[in-house]
C-alpha cells in the first residue's frame, strides 16, 4: 500500500514544476545548464523526475528562474526534501525497475498489456520464482528470493481494502500456454488468475491465438494513471538494461488508443474466464 510520501511521484511533481518555472522564463534547458555550469542531461534528468534532487538543486535554479514568492520557494524545498526520503521498496536494496514500483504504488490505475507471461501483480509465489529463475539464469538464489518477494509486496495494492489499484490486463493466449515451472504449478496460477479476475476492481481478457494479427503485436506496455490531476499519465515499456517512460500527451492517447483495441478484440470477462479454466483443464489431463 502506499506510504505517506511516495519519493519517486514527489521528484515528478517537483520536476514538472521546474519545467514549468523553466518555460515561464522562456529559457531551455541548454541556457540553464550553461548558467549553472552543469550538463543540460542533469537539468533534462531533473524535470522528467529520474534522478534525485537536492534543496542546493532547487535553490539555485529558483534563482536563475527569478523566483521571488518565498512560499513557491519553501513548497519546492519541501518536496526536494520529501523526494530524497526511501519508499518500502527500498529497505529490498537495489532494483532495477524502483522507479516503476514508485509509480505504481501512488497509481489510481493500471492498464497492461503481455503478451508473453502472466504479470507480476497476478502471479502466485511458485509461478513467480519459476519465472524469475528461468528469465535470469546467472541471478544468484538470493537476488532471486528478493525480486520475488518484492512482487509479492507489490500485490498488497490489489487486496488493499481502501483505494486498492484498479487493474485491467489484457493477456496474449500465449501467456496462458508457456509453461513456467510445471503443469501443476500452471494448473495453481491459471486458477489464482481466475480467483483475481472476480475482484470488482480487476479485470482481465485474454486475446485467443486465432485472433490473428492486433494492436499488440509489438510487445507488453502498461499505462499508469494517478489520482491527482497534476501527474499526468505514464507509458511504461520494459527493457532488458533499461525501462522506458512516455509522458507526452500525444505518446500516452496512441498508447491509450491501441489499448482500447485491444479490449474490443479480446474475450470479454466472462469468456476469458472459460477460457482460462479450459486451459488448467487441459494441464490436469
Amino acid at each position: 500500500m502506499a506510504s505517506n510520501v511516495n519519493p519517486t511521484v514527489r521528484r515528478r511533481r517537483l520536476g514538472q514544476e521546474l519545467r514549468r518555472l523553466r518555460e515561464l522564463k522562456g529559457m531551455t534547458a541548454e541556457e540553464v545548464a550553461e548558467r549553472l555550469l552543469v550538463s543540460q542531461s542533469k537539468i533534462s534528468r531533473l524535470e522528467n523526475g529520474r534522478r534525485s534532487i537536492s534543496q542546493r538543486d532547487v535553490r539555485d535554479l529558483c534563482g536563475v528562474y527569478e523566483v521571488e514568492d518565498v512560499r513557491i520557494v519553501d513548497s519546492l524545498m519541501q518536496m526536494a526534501k520529501d523526494s530524497r526520503q526511501q519508499g518500502w521498496w527500498h529497505a529490498f536494496g537495489d532494483i532495477p525497475y524502483s522507479v516503476y514500483i514508485g509509480l505504481e504504488t501512488d497509481a489510481a490505475s493500471l492498464r497492461a498489456y503481455d503478451p508473453q507471461v502472466v504479470p507480476g501483480l497476478l502471479q502466485t509465489r511458485g509461478y513467480a520464482e519459476a519465472l524469475v529463475t528461468g528469465a535470469l539464469p546467472e541471478t544468484p538464489q538470493s537476488d532471486i528470493d528478493k525480486r520475488v518477494q518484492v512482487r509479492m509486496r507489490r500485490q498488497e495494492r490489489i487486496q488493499a481494502p481502501e483505494n486498492p489499484l484498479r487493474l485491467w490486463t489484457v493477456l496474449d493466449e500465449a501467456a496462458l500456454r508457456r509453461v513456467v515451472g510445471n503443469k501443476q504449478l500452471m494448473i495453481e496460477q491459471l486458477e489464482h488468475l481466475v480467483d483475481l479476475s472476480k475482484l470488482p476492481h480487476v479485470t482481465v481478457q485474454v486475446i485467443p491465438f486465432d485472433m490473428g494479427a492486433h494492436p499488440g503485436v509489438n510487445g507488453q506496455y502498461a499505462i499508469l494513471e494517478f489520482p491527482d490531476a497534476a501527474d499526468s499519465s505514464v507509458v511504461y515499456i520494459e527493457g532488458v538494461t533499461s525501462d522506458l517512460y512516455l509522458e507526452k500527451a500525444n505518446d500516452v492517447h496512441k498508447y491509450t488508443m491501441m489499448y482500447e483495441h485491444l479490449r474490443a478484440q479480446a474475450l470479454n470477462a466472462d469468456q476469458t474466464r472459460q477460457f482460462i479454466t479450459g486451459i488448467a483443464k487441459e494441464y490436469a489431463r
